[in-house]
């Protein structure tokens, strides 16, 4: 098996993997490790090895090669494109855009569009990763900036909360602790966050029913959507940021607000502009930027190697110990 804890940088990955033959053959190691080739198409396992370097499955007879189930299927972008890619993007803390992608790998801006959208499809946000504890949450309204454009082309009453112009986006922050490398508690949070179709209590509420687990204690604004909280069996505190309080002992929102910023300048500064039809892509992309802000360039690089090949972790789980095992 491959030590993937020795690329701590871009030239250590590119001078490794320097050839298709050796790419491929990393994904066949981390894929099967035990040398137990399944086939991706009916699951049988202990396929057999064709002359021309394929694997052909006796119980379905069909061939693959060991890019069939991965985001690299039926690409024509070299695997070593694709590797740099991968360790740019997680190695950028606001992410990359498809021009300077195009750039950096010499390909076309439409391919770097394409592959941009393809590691994202990574980043999906689970079901599965619930919330408790104490939990923070908060909306944002994306878009709609009207003060940039002529006033005969303004769109009038889209202030405030309103939707006409502007996206919501839903929010919810963990606290919690990381363990870094010394050993040592540091104050972290997880974050979930999904575009909504707008913040009424019945869009909030089975969210927060979803994700957040039965007991836990949950902090938000005054806005009048979250009442209700108490009688589904949460410990509801609010600040009253209308009353400009914004922390009251350890009752404060300003997690989830952090992350808001950092997605904001994350759009501002690097795509400048999203669609409505792949924001929730962007958010998951920032999603997973924030939840896996304590890990190094070559942990993030280690995970999203194992998530192109089908090889899922826990965010908490982005160790250097446990992706090498």
């Amino acid at each position: 098996m491959i030590d993937f804890t020795k690329f701590n940088s871009l030239i250590s990955l590119t001078t490794y993997f320097n050839t298709e033959d050796i790419c491929k053959q990393t994904i066949i190691e981390s894929r099967w490790a035990d040398g137990d080739i399944i086939c991706p198409y009916c699951g049988k396992h202990h396929c057999k090895t064709a002359k021309n370097g394929r694997y052909h499955c006796t119980h379905c007879n069909k061939y693959f090669s060991c890019l069939v189930g991965t985001i690299f299927e039926n690409t024509k972008t070299p695997l070593t494109k694709w590797f740099v890619a991968m360790y740019l993007i997680s190695s950028h803390k606001k992410g990359i855009s498809s021009c300077q992608l195009a750039r950096d790998i010499a390909i076309s801006q439409k391919t770097a569009w394409h592959m941009l959208h393809k590691i994202r499809a990574l980043f999906s946000q689970s079901d599965a990763e619930g919330f408790d504890g104490t939990v923070e949450c908060d909306e944002v309204y994306i878009g709609g900036r009207e003060k940039w454009k002529h006033k005969s082309m303004r769109t009038p009453h889209t202030q405030g909360r309103s939707t006409k112009t502007k996206t919501p986006v839903f929010g919810m922050a963990k606290r919690d602790v990381f363990i870094n490398a010394k050993g040592e508690e540091e104050p972290m949070s997880y974050v979930h966050a999904f575009v909504v179709e707008n913040t009424n209590k019945d869009t909030l509420l089975p969210i927060i029913g979803q994700f957040v687990v039965d007991g836990s204690r949950v902090i938000t604004d005054e806005l009048n959507s979250y009442n209700g909280l108490s009688e589904l069996g949460y410990t509801h505190e609010v600040v009253c940021h209308g009353s400009d309080e914004y922390v009251k002992d350890d009752i404060f929102t300003n997690g989830i607000e952090g992350f808001w910023s950092h997605f904001r300048r994350m759009i501002t500064g690097c795509y400048h502009d999203v669609s409505d039809a792949h924001l929730q892509s962007y958010i998951d992309e920032a999603v997973y930027r924030w939840n896996t802000r304590k890990a190094s360039q070559t942990e993030r690089f280690i995970d999203m190697f194992n998530k192109s090949i089908g090889l899922v972790r826990k965010w908490s789980e982005i160790r250097v110990g446990l992706m090498a095992a």
